[in-house]
């Protein structure tokens, strides 16, 4: 059963390299090929947790070579965890660009560019070596800077570049701390490094390599002070693309490498509670602040996700049992209702040509599944039952009093108040109220006919209603039925801690 992890990154580069190769010549291929590859991807991702429910940790040997020498790839619950929730989202994200890219000129470049992203983001999920995740992360980061990029528009190409250049900078941290993890300990196997610490003693160098990942990991999760890069990629990028990058891409080479070293490699000491508990904090406070004096649709779900990062690192920071499963169910819930979101803003874009909530209203007429959906997301993020979103907050708040972080409890409680607010006037601005007949931009240049919108394709609304249905029915996910093998699988690997080292060393044989 471990040959089914190379898969998930075999396929997305298999796929990337015949769309480059022939989807350029063949109309219709890079859509066949898109959709293919990510539909085994999913269907990959939901065996792995029936097979590392039966077998435990699976672990696979590349090239043969036994660890710490060779290169291994790991798959316990956290992964299996990570990669459903990332390849669901690419899923319905590709069966969506099937019409949504058709107003771009090349659309084997986007799926080419999204399939070497979505390689690059199981790399790093599924890698158990230091050094492959810093060169699955890089692969990951690089093509999702051409693809903010992609509609060559001013715009995008200035927030490309200022997401490239802080990036970057990142990866340096990150890299540096790698170096400077190997020097201690003279190993590159995060299982191996996880025994070494153990028995050398966490010691200084720990402490600052600490610093340098949470730098690094935590500017590609986009924490406050680390998120200024967000704000513009995020709504540049075409829908698509902003849906992967803030439901999936930001949670991977962030979210999950901070969970993973911390609990599995370092072990979460007492220091480094404490900072995540003030990121968490500051990152749920600055971005619903922010948000809520948007007027443009994406920069508002932009800095929405800063926001609800902070819940997840603030649940990660408690570290209960509880705490970390409100996390990880959030962080699902999260890359199912911010890709809802981002990918109805594409919707209205595409239907009225502007992001601009002012120059909207009404529209729940025109845009009937949009405006349902919309609000569906609307709620599931602002924490109202019974959708998905209230179930992980309160988890999250609950596991906090209970942990005796009473101020943090009424401070997330605090934010899901404050994103009720700006969602419900997202709502007001764009689906309620009284149209005017025209979408007139500032400079009196009417954007679109009031009579010429309309909802948008097929393709583009199949996917929006089945994250609507997960939304709406995703809070089942914590009964013991469902939870076994999904959420508590990953929360149990996470409390083990550096008994991952153990464990790993274990489905080896060794």
């Amino acid at each position: 059963m471990h040959n089914i992890i190379p898969i998930f990154v075999i396929i997305p580069l298999a796929g990337a390299f015949l769309t480059s190769l022939i989807g350029k010549k063949v109309k219709g291929v890079p859509d066949m090929l898109g959709n293919l590859s990510t539909a085994c991807l999913l269907i990959a991702s939901l065996l792995s947790i029936s097979f590392v429910s039966k077998c435990g940790v699976l672990v696979y040997k590349v090239g043969a070579w036994v660890p710490p020498i060779g290169i291994t790839m790991v798959m316990d619950g956290f992964t299996s965890f990570m990669l459903v929730t990332v390849n669901l989202v690419a899923f319905l994200v590709t069966v969506y660009s099937v019409n949504y890219m058709e107003k771009f000129t090349s659309k084997w470049t986007f799926y080419t560019l999204f399939l070497l992203m979505l390689a690059g983001m199981n790399g790093v999920i599924v890698t158990g070596d230091m050094f492959n995740l810093f060169v699955f992360m890089e692969i990951a980061s690089v093509a999702s800077y051409a693809l903010v990029a992609f509609g060559t528009e001013e715009e995008e190409l200035e927030a490309s570049f200022k997401y490239l250049i802080m990036s970057t900078v990142g990866s340096l941290f990150v890299l540096l701390g790698i170096v400077f993890m190997y020097s201690y300990t003279s190993t590159l196997n995060m299982a191996d490094m996880a025994a070494v610490l153990t028995q050398k003693g966490a010691g200084n160098i720990t402490l600052f390599t600490g610093v340098l990942f949470l730098m690094g990991f935590g500017l590609k999760a986009a924490i406050v002070p680390f998120h200024a890069w967000l704000p513009d990629a995020h709504p540049s990028a075409p829908a698509p693309i902003s849906a992967m990058l803030s439901g999936v891409l930001i949670k991977s080479l962030g979210i999950y490498t901070i969970a993973r070293i911390f609990y599995n490699v370092f072990g979460m000491g007492a220091k480094f509670t404490e900072v995540l508990l003030i990121f968490g904090a500051l990152s749920m406070v600055v971005g619903a602040l922010l948000a809520s004096g948007q007027w443009d649709f994406k920069r508002l779900l932009a800095y929405s996700s800063i926001s609800q990062i902070g819940y997840i690192i603030l649940g990660l920071a408690i570290g209960t049992p509880l705490a970390i499963l409100g996390a990880l169910f959030h962080l699902f819930n999260h890359s199912v209702f911010k890709s809802l979101l981002f990918l109805n803003s594409g919707a209205l874009e595409y239907a009225t040509g502007t992001r601009d909530m002012r120059l909207m209203g009404g529209l729940k007429e025109k845009m009937p599944v949009t405006g349902r959906t919309s609000f569906i997301a609307s709620m599931s993020i602002a924490g109202v039952p019974p959708f998905n979103g209230f179930f992980s907050k309160l988890i999250i708040i609950f596991a906090a009093v209970q942990a005796g972080y009473i101020g943090y409890a009424f401070l997330a409680a605090l934010v899901s108040v404050v994103t009720l607010a700006y969602f419900a006037t997202v709502q007001k601005n764009v689906f309620f109220g009284s149209p005017s007949g025209a979408l007139t931009a500032s400079d009196g240049k009417v954007t679109k006919k009031w009579d010429d919108i309309k909802e948008p394709p097929v393709f583009m609304k199949v996917p929006v209603i089945i994250l609507a249905i997960i939304c709406i029915f995703g809070g089942l996910l914590i009964a013991p039925r469902f939870s076994q093998n999904f959420l508590k699988a990953a929360t149990d690997a996470l409390m083990a801690g550096k008994d991952y080292a153990a464990t790993v060393f274990g489905g080896l044989g060794l």
